[in-house]
């Protein structure tokens, strides 16, 4: 999925704004996503609120990462391996925010059998991402960091997308059986034992926000979802006190001033 950098520069801060003009649709609509949200209830329904409360600062994120990715020059030796990192991500980073437009479109229509398809690509692709693809964090690095923090929080975010769509979409007003229960607890349980701090807080907020969401639906799998959230923050916190993530000098790329500069602009 290797692309030049400035296809880069473009494509990235325009499938930004063109998933900001959807969810402004979708808020300002009627009926808006709120509405929709509250008309089609499962047992993986989130607090909505949880969701608007996630994607204020992580577009903050994105707008210092995107900030980054405009003003770093690849014919500087210095800046070339920050924005290779950077430039790698590109592709994901664009499908997300396409595929999260076109599910907003779908949503809106009530048609979650056709938005669950845009968040299952998006989803997949960002836990693809980070799993496969990001190299390790280098502390000592800004662009690092911010594609790090956008990235996993995508996939994240990405997470509770899976599960609500998903639950609305084939279960809609069914409660959690055993098994759902079940597959929840371990599912959480297995990724956090291998999210670092960013992931793992993402996962934890996911929980929280089912919490809160299920509260008003099913008491009882509102608190076990909560112990669940509970667990996963543990699980999280151990690991990575046990074992830190982050290392200032394993970048997955090293700045060296012999570097031949390629002409991909």
């Amino acid at each position: 999925m290797g692309i030049s950098y400035s296809t880069a520069k473009w494509i990235a801060p325009t499938s930004f704004l063109i998933d900001f003009a959807a969810q402004q649709y979708g808020m300002l609509s009627t009926p808006n996503m709120k509405t929709i949200h509250d008309r089609n209830l499962s047992y993986f329904s989130p607090q909505p609120f949880f969701i608007a409360g996630f994607f204020f600062p992580q577009q903050l994120f994105q707008l210092a990462w995107l900030y980054r990715l405009y003003k770093l020059d690849p014919k500087k030796p210095g800046e070339r391996g920050e924005l290779d990192q950077m430039v790698d991500f590109v592709p994901y980073y664009t499908v997300g925010n396409l595929c999260i437009a076109t599910w907003m479109i779908f949503w809106n229509a009530e048609r979650l059998d056709l938005s669950n398809i845009f968040v299952v690509i998006n989803s997949l692709s960002q836990l693809f991402y980070i799993t496969a693809k990001l190299p390790p964090m280098n502390t000592n690095s800004t662009s690092s960091i911010l594609t790090h923090v956008v990235s996993k929080t995508f996939a994240g975010i990405g997470v509770l997308d899976l599960l609500h769509n998903g639950s609305v979409a084939f279960a809609k007003d069914q409660p959690a059986t055993t098994m759902v229960k079940a597959l929840t607890g371990v599912g959480f349980g297995l990724a956090s034992a291998a999210s670092d701090w960013i992931f793992g807080g993402c996962l934890v907020y996911d929980l929280v926000a089912l919490a809160v969401g299920q509260s008003a639906i099913d008491g009882g799998w509102a608190k076990l979802l909560g112990a669940f959230a509970v667990g996963s923050a543990a699980i999280v916190g151990a690991k990575n006190l046990a074992r830190p993530p982050y290392n200032g000098s394993n970048s997955g790329y090293s700045k060296t001033a012999t570097d031949e500069i390629q002409d991909r602009v």
